[in-house]
């Protein structure tokens, strides 16, 4: 059965592999992106199963109106995917405040609003499904991303909480967390001045292994975007949607880690209620 999707952030990376792929199996697509020209070959190859409007999900305005606008011209939507971000690469004390709040205002405000404008449309229609992109960063963490992470565990925080107001409308919501992948997505990284000190730290060392190539990629982007269009699609729909050896490896050790520590103060934790 054809679907109607709508995707921020199509014109590279995941979003413009899943919007290749909906078209070419015959779904329509409203595609959201900075600038409109990088959708212009397929606009003329798909006419109108691919509608097309330019937006920053930085401004809160346009989010609703474009999204308001999806609804009204391709009737029902079937799948919102908020998939729109960058990274900002850079120990915490060298990005400067202009840099903290853009990467906010993209990553976690922006996907906010796009699901806050969704909610009413697709309770109104009954149901639907939302895929929020966020990364195996919102639950590991690597130095120089500090900002990055904010924004990925923090959309995590939301989507959780969401996923229970709106399940009873039908409305179910899964989190994709790519690792790694051949994506142009480190040719994007926002980069401010690096400060010496950080040379022989952590965060150093994670620098010199992107920069030498001995930080592995070895996320295959078309196989997580092929998975992530499955899961839109699974029922019931999974809550979280690890993708990459490297991401299961990281979440596991983290989750592993965390359990461990939970338990090691299980005493102290228990000892802080209140007195019967």
């Amino acid at each position: 059965m054809t679907k109607t999707w709508f995707i921020t952030g199509t014109s590279s990376g995941f979003g413009r592999i899943m919007t290749e792929k909906l078209l070419a199996r015959g779904d329509r697509v409203a595609a959201t992106l900075r600038k409109r020209q990088a959708l212009a070959e397929l606009e003329a190859q798909y006419g109108d199963r691919l509608w097309v409007v330019t937006l920053d999900v930085t401004d809160d305005r346009a989010v609703h109106a474009a999204v308001d606008t999806a609804f009204e011209q391709m009737g029902r939507i079937d799948v919102v995917v908020s998939n729109a971000g960058y990274g900002l690469f850079g120990a915490s004390e060298e990005v400067s405040d202009a840099q903290i709040r853009h990467q906010i205002d993209t990553n976690l405000i922006g996907s906010i609003q796009v699901i806050r404008a969704a909610l009413p449309h697709l309770r109104r229609q009954g149901g639907g499904r939302i895929l929020q992109v966020a990364s195996e960063g919102g639950q590991i963490a690597y130095p120089n991303f500090s900002l990055y992470h904010a924004t990925k565990w923090g959309i995590e925080g939301f989507i959780e909480a969401v996923a229970q107001e709106v399940a009873p409308f039908g409305i179910d919501i899964t989190i994709a967390e790519p690792g790694p992948a051949g994506t142009d997505f480190g040719a994007g990284l926002v980069k401010p001045p690096q400060m010496d000190i950080y040379e022989d730290t952590p965060a150093g060392q994670v620098r010199r292994a992107i920069a030498d190539g001995s930080f592995k990629i070895l996320g295959d982007p078309v196989k997580m975007t092929d998975a992530m269009i499955a899961a839109a699609e699974k029922q019931p729909a999974p809550k979280r949607l690890a993708l990459g050896s490297t991401t299961y490896q990281s979440i596991r050790k983290a989750l592993n880690e965390r359990l461990a520590e939970l338990e090691a103060q299980k005493d102290i934790t228990l000892s802080t209620d209140i007195d019967a």
